[in-house]
C-alpha cells in the first residue's frame, strides 16, 4: 500500500523539476530547501531572487541550488510572450497584453511548465484555487478525450496491521454540479489517479440509495453516471448508485447486494456533487484520523496542483512529491 518513500524511489529514478509559484513564501522555501536536502526533486522559485534569499536567510531555511527565476528578468521572455500569444489567439491577445500578463506568477509558472522548463507546478499558498485552475486551463488544457478538469483527494491512515490504508475520493473541489458524463470522466481520471498510489481502484458511485431502494432524479443520475462508467471503463470495477455504508461495509452490503464485487470493499468514491465531496473527506480527515492529500487536480496535460491557503510546510513538501510523481 502507499507510501511516500514508493515515490520518492520513483522521482529517485527520474528526478523532476517542480515550478513554485510563490517563491518568497516562507512555507515554500522550507518545503524547497528540504527537497533539496533530498535531490530527488528540483524546485524552481519564482520571484525576485534578493527578496527570496533576504526570507531564506531571514527563517534560516538553505536553498542553494534551487533554481530562482525572476519573471521581471526572465532572458526567454520573448519566446514565451510569442508562445503565449499563440495560444491565446483565439482572444485576440497582443504581446503587449500578453507581456503583462506574464509577470503574474501564476501565469508565468504555468508557461514555465509548457515550454518544458518545469515538469509541474504547484501553487496557491496565497491566492485561489480559480487563480491555479484557469492558467492551467488556457495553457496546458485538458488531456484528449476529456473535456473537464477534476480533482481527487487520496486520504492515507495507518491500520493496526502496519500498512497504510488508502483510500480516493472525487471530485471534492472543482466541480459544483457535474453532469452524468462529467461524472464519468471524474471516475475514470480517479481511478487512474488511486492507481499511483497503490490503491486497486473498486469505485462506488455514491447516493442516499443502493441499487434502486430509493428514487429521485440524483439517484437517476448517479445510476445511469456508474452504468456509463462501467462501459467506458471496463477493466475497473465499478457498482453504482451505493449508500456509503454498502460501499464500506461487507456486512451491509451482504442484506442490500449481496455478492456484488465492489459493495462492501469500495475504495475509490466518487460524490454527486462538490457539496457531498467537500463534506464526506473532510469527515474522514477530521472524525476518521486519515491525513488528506489533495486537491489533486485531474485532466490536465500536464501535473498542476493547488495548495491550501491555510497549508503549512510539511503539506507542501507532500503535495510536490505528489505533483511531482504524476509527471
Amino acid at each position: 500500500m502507499f507510501g511516500f518513500g514508493q515515490l520518492i524511489d520513483v522521482l529517485k529514478k527520474n528526478p523532476k523539476k517542480i515550478v513554485f509559484t510563490e517563491g518568497n513564501d516562507p512555507r515554500i522555501l522550507e518545503a524547497a530547501s528540504r527537497l533539496l536536502a533530498g535531490t530527488f526533486l528540483h524546485p524552481i522559485l519564482v520571484g525576485n531572487e534578493e527578496e527570496i534569499f533576504a526570507v531564506a536567510e531571514e527563517c534560516a531555511f538553505n536553498i542553494r541550488g534551487a533554481e530562482i527565476i525572476d519573471p521581471a528578468n526572465f532572458e526567454r521572455m520573448d519566446e514565451m510572450v510569442e508562445m503565449f500569444c499563440e495560444l491565446r489567439k483565439s482572444k485576440g491577445v497582443t504581446p503587449e497584453e500578453a507581456r503583462k500578463t506574464l509577470l503574474q506568477a501564476n501565469y508565468f509558472g504555468t508557461m514555465l511548465v509548457k515550454m518544458g522548463i518545469a515538469d509541474s507546478l504547484l501553487g496557491g499558498a496565497t491566492y485561489s484555487t480559480a487563480d491555479t485552475v484557469r492558467p492551467a486551463l488556457q495553457l496546458i488544457k485538458t488531456k484528449p478525450g476529456n473535456s473537464i478538469v477534476s480533482s481527487c483527494f487520496i486520504l492515507v491512515r495507518p491500520s493496526a496491521t502496519g500498512e497504510n490504508e488508502v483510500l480516493a475520493m472525487g471530485d471534492c473541489a472543482i466541480n459544483i454540479h457535474p453532469t452524468e458524463d462529467e461524472l464519468v470522466e471524474i471516475a475514470g481520471e480517479t481511478a487512474e489517479c488511486a492507481r499511483i498510489f497503490g490503491i486497486d481502484p473498486k469505485v462506488a458511485f455514491l447516493s442516499y440509495s443502493t441499487l434502486g431502494s430509493g428514487k429521485g432524479e440524483d439517484v437517476d443520475k448517479m445510476r445511469n453516471a456508474a452504468s456509463k462508467a462501467k462501459e467506458k471503463y471496463p477493466n475497473v470495477a465499478i457498482e453504482g448508485e451505493l449508500q456509503f455504508d454498502a460501499a464500506v461495509s461487507p456486512r451491509v452490503a451482504r442484506t442490500k447486494c449481496p455478492g456484488n464485487e465492489v459493495a462492501g470493499y469500495a475504495n475509490t468514491f466518487v460524490f454527486p456533487d462538490i457539496n457531498a465531496g467537500n463534506i464526506g473527506y473532510k469527515i474522514a480527515q477530521r472524525l476518521g484520523n486519515f491525513e488528506a492529500y489533495g486537491p489533486i487536480l485531474l485532466g490536465l496535460n500536464a501535473p498542476i496542483n493547488d495548495l491550501s491557503r491555510g497549508c503549512n510546510a510539511a503539506e507542501v513538501y507532500s503535495m510536490a512529491i505528489i505533483t511531482a510523481a504524476l509527471a
